[in-house]
């Protein structure tokens, strides 16, 4: 059986759903928006 730690270092990173860039995961984010799409320069 995998160890738990091996299991989430294995998963892949979480993609922008708008750009597709890799999104920097924060503990209790559930958005599929990265900071740059989910905030757009004014």
């Amino acid at each position: 059986m995998m160890n738990v730690l091996e299991f989430f270092r294995n998963l892949p990173k979480k993609k922008c759903s708008k750009c597709g860039h890799d999104m920097i995961e924060k503990a209790d984010c559930y958005g599929n928006l990265c900071d740059d799409c989910d905030h757009p320069a004014r």
